[in-house]
C-alpha cells in the first residue's frame, strides 16, 4: 500500500491522485493542513532524501517568510523547524511505498518506482 502525503487541493497532488487511481494503485492519503507532519517523520525521509529536495522554494509560503527566515534555513534541523510550522512549503506530493520515496509527480518517474 502507497502512502501519498500532500494537501489535497493542490494541483501536482490532484494529478498524482488521478494517476494513481487511473492505474489501479492502493493508497491512503495524508493531508497537511488537516493533519500535520511530525519532525521524526521529516527525519526518516530524510535518511532517503536531502532536506534541500523537501523544502519547496518556490512556492508561495517560501516567498511569504521573511528574508531573515529563509536565511535561517541551513540544515535539516533549521528546515525541519520551519516544515513543521508551514507545511505549505514542503515539496508535494510525496509518496512512500516500495524501495524509496518519491516527491512531485512525473508519470516516467512513478512508472518505473511504482509498477
Amino acid at each position: 500500500m502507497l502512502h501519498v502525503y500532500g494537501i489535497k487541493n493542490c494541483s501536482t497532488v490532484k494529478k498524482a491522485l488521478n494517476w494513481l487511481e487511473e492505474n489501479k494503485f492502493d493508497y491512503t492519503f495524508h493531508d497537511y493542513k488537516k493533519e500535520g507532519i511530525s519532525e521524526e517523520k521529516l527525519k526518516e525521509w530524510e535518511k532517503e532524501i536531502s532536506w534541500e529536495t523537501l523544502v519547496n522554494k518556490k512556492g508561495t509560503t517560501w516567498r511569504k517568510l521573511t528574508t531573515e527566515d529563509q536565511a535561517a534555513v541551513t540544515d535539516a534541523k533549521s528546515a525541519n523547524q520551519i516544515l513543521v510550522k508551514n507545511t505549505s512549503m514542503i515539496k508535494r506530493p510525496l509518496i512512500e511505498g516500495g524501495k524509496q520515496l518519491v516527491v512531485g509527480f512525473d508519470e516516467n518517474e512513478y512508472s518505473s518506482f511504482l509498477k
